[in-house]
């Protein structure tokens, strides 16, 4: 008998990263699911072993809250945008920081790497999405036209398109290859906080007037709305590996798993003690994590003699 992917979701052996001392913004896996990738507004970064929760590292270079974090998609490196209207692209391998890209003027509240690794986009509060080469951090296009704040991006899976969602309650599509044509997406009543593309073309967009867009972008078409009944603000979407299966989180302490097919809420996930703000599928879909600006957790005593046993042995060098 056929079952939902959804099915196989539930919360079980919670683990919880807890070391950040602010809100924690964003997570995202590393391609091969064996590190998590956490930003916050204590401004770090840290890197974690997935499978066991340890710190692997420590990440400073911002000058104030890092609001974004992202893996590239061959893992060599990770991008950050920061309140200090700096972007920075990290490798992975060494955790030194390549490349600290200055071309905003205001808050950066967004990066996103090219599936092909090549580009990386970010945008901010300066109302711009910039287009910067990876390899070699110079920037390539800027990218007019939202009339308010770009909070949110995503490159399209054949990397052809470039999503960025506005203050100004829009979501645009930029051509990348040949035709620069830009497409408007119209009909949210807030900011639009996340984007994601599916792998089947499809576009989600979740905004602070408490619904998620599912759209075409092709036929440039709304397919779905979802949720908007408790003008919760969304503050994340992903969809699966398959597409077939759309997360979504907003304020309150409940994730969302929505279908594809008939954009039913087919599975509530709940286990933060505040909201929950980020969240990611694991490459092989078999894991969501998500994050929240949660900071009693029960591990606290124990991650805080952690914590004491490494200043102890810094000072000792």
């Amino acid at each position: 008998m056929w079952r939902h992917p959804c099915e196989g979701f539930r919360v079980s052996g919670v683990k919880f990263f807890s070391r950040h001392k602010g809100e924690v913004n964003c997570c995202s896996f590393s391609p091969d699911c064996q590190i998590l990738l956490t930003c916050s507004d204590d401004g770090g970064l840290y890197l974690w072993r997935a499978a066991t929760g340890k710190l692997l590292a420590k990440v400073r270079g911002h000058a104030g809250p890092v609001k974004c974090c992202v893996f590239s998609k061959d893992g060599r490196f990770f991008a950050s945008a920061s309140h200090d209207c700096s972007v920075g692209i990290w490798l992975t391998s060494t955790v030194e920081r390549v490349h600290a890209l200055t071309g905003h003027t205001r808050s950066v509240e967004t990066v996103s790497f090219s599936v092909d690794s090549k580009w990386l986009v970010s945008g901010g509060w300066d109302n711009t999405a910039v287009l910067w080469d990876t390899e070699t951090g110079l920037k390539m296009r800027e990218l007019l036209g939202h009339s308010a704040a770009v909070q949110s991006s995503a490159f399209s899976t054949d990397s052809r398109f470039l999503a960025t969602g506005s203050w100004d309650h829009s979501v645009k599509l930029w051509g990348l290859s040949g035709d620069k044509e830009v497409v408007t997406l119209d009909g949210h009543q807030g900011n639009v906080a996340c984007l994601c593309f599916s792998t089947a073309g499809m576009l989600a967009s979740g905004s602070w007037d408490g619904t998620v867009r599912v759209w075409s972008p092709q036929r440039r078409v709304c397919l779905f709305v979802l949720g908007g009944g408790d003008r919760a603000w969304v503050r994340c979407v992903v969809f699966s590996r398959d597409g077939l299966v759309l997360a979504s989180t907003a304020e309150g302490d409940t994730v969302k798993l929505w279908d594809m097919a008939d954009g039913r809420c087919v599975k509530r996930l709940q286990g933060h003690k505040d909201s929950a703000y980020g969240c990611v599928f694991s490459p092989s879909g078999a894991l969501l994590t998500t994050g929240s600006d949660q900071l009693d957790l029960g591990e606290e005593e124990d991650e805080d003699s952690e914590e004491q046993e490494e200043e102890e042995q810094e000072k000792k060098k």
